[in-house]
């Protein structure tokens, strides 16, 4: 494979792109800042086919990414391989309005295909090309210039190493047959919804107790403010206000400005401030959650009860056991919430009563709900039966708990 030096020229990035335009697949990473900023600052982008690879240089001076982000986001005839690419996909959303499409994540494909619930990068290319990575050059500050051979080497090396174990990964997926599962997955990750900042819906990201419309209300208010602010500063939002203070003012709003100096969170400068005038004008300006946006009572987090809660228990058990006869992670059979939601009685609009994970674990799932499935000791070994089968199934003294799931 032919590496080139650090790209840092349109011309030189144009000619590549239109090479790599003609590969049936391209390796892409990115590595990026943002510890002090709301948006990712680009610092280079690694990619290769299995011919050539090169790093780019985003912030060499006049250089034009648009054969980058073109080949990226509009060439369908190409596949955009990623490892662990939600951050990735992030970063040329925010340059392009545009998700990379297809794409196919490394991290994902593995859970279909092994237990790896999310497989570190250094440890897929171990397991795969029995490589060990070099990470001295993990914590590395891509934003400073010059960089160095080794930071250049280095970085690299993510795509050159993704290039091999693709190929490979994708032929274990069609022996399997589980190449299918994966397209949903995919379409998710490439989901340009999913990269779009909604001021409006970041306060779904906090924890906050109980469904009251009126501190919901002003939590929504105030997770919208904070996002204004944190983008037209461009600093992290917890720069602005950490979730659990604003999730406390909105549980415990404050009478006046001067009051803001009492919140736990806040410095004294909040109570004559610009910023804290703000947030005061926010609560102030805020209205109760309308009854259509309030989280459903039996949706994630919300209380099951105890008998509710040891049906969950027993849907988790389940998963781990499937989880484990068909070699698959079982996060990507199931979510916690879903297992929640289903032991709480919800059936609508639910993964795991869907296509291929109703067939290899929902089924299962419904039937342990209804107290048709029982778990048995047998040889030693935990299984699933149903109950009209037990009988016949256990030829070893076995305990059950079929009765317990209803």
């Amino acid at each position: 494979m032919k590496i080139h030096p650090l790209i840092t020229t349109s011309d030189e990035l144009a000619a590549l792109c239109k090479r790599l335009a003609k590969s049936d697949f391209v390796a892409v990473d990115t590595e990026f800042m943002r510890e002090n900023t709301y948006w990712p600052e680009l610092c280079l982008v690694q990619i290769a086919d299995q011919k050539e690879a090169a790093a780019i240089d985003p912030l060499a001076d006049g250089i034009d990414l648009s054969p980058l982000l073109d080949l990226l986001t509009d060439n369908e005839d190409v596949l955009k391989i990623f490892h662990a690419g939600g951050q990735d996909v992030e970063i040329v959303f925010n340059f392009t309005g545009r998700t990379p499409h297809p794409i196919f994540d490394t991290q994902i494909a593995m859970m279909a295909i092994s237990q790896s619930e999310q497989i570190g990068y250094s440890n897929l290319v171990e397991s795969w090309l029995g490589v060990a990575i070099d990470k001295g050059a993990r914590f590395t500050d891509w934003s400073r210039r010059p960089l160095t051979d080794r930071q250049i080497e280095y970085a690299i090396g993510d795509v050159t190493h993704l290039t091999q174990i693709f190929p490979m990964m994708l032929d274990k997926l069609i022996k399997t047959g589980r190449g299918e599962w994966l397209n949903a997955e995919m379409e998710k990750l490439a989901d340009p919804e999913k990269y779009r900042s909604d001021p409006s819906s970041a306060w779904k990201r906090i924890k906050a107790a109980g469904r009251n419309p009126a501190v919901l209300g002003r939590l929504k208010a105030l997770a919208h403010w904070r996002e204004i602010e944190a983008q037209d500063k461009n600093i992290p939002r917890g720069r602005i206000v950490r979730d659990e203070t604003l999730a406390d003012i909105a549980s415990h709003p404050p009478k006046k400005q001067a009051d803001l100096a009492k919140v736990r969170g806040l410095s004294q400068g909040w109570k004559e401030n610009d910023i804290g005038r703000r947030l005061m004008e926010t609560l102030a300006g805020s209205s109760p959650l309308s009854a259509d946006e309030l989280p459903a009572r039996n949706g994630r987090g919300a209380p099951l009860g105890k008998e509710g809660a040891l049906v969950a228990d027993l849907l988790k058990l389940l998963l781990k056991i499937r989880s484990r006869e068909i070699d698959v992670a079982s996060r990507l059979l199931a979510r916690s919430d879903e297992l929640e939601q289903l032991a709480a009685g919800i059936r609508k609009r639910l993964g795991i009563l869907e296509g291929w994970r109703f067939e290899q674990f929902g089924r299962d799932a419904l039937d342990l709900v209804e107290g048709k499935l029982a778990f048995a000791v047998v040889g030693g070994k935990l299984k699933m039966t149903h109950v009209d089968d037990a009988v016949d199934d256990v030829s070893e003294p076995a305990d059950t708990a079929a009765d317990a799931a209803q």
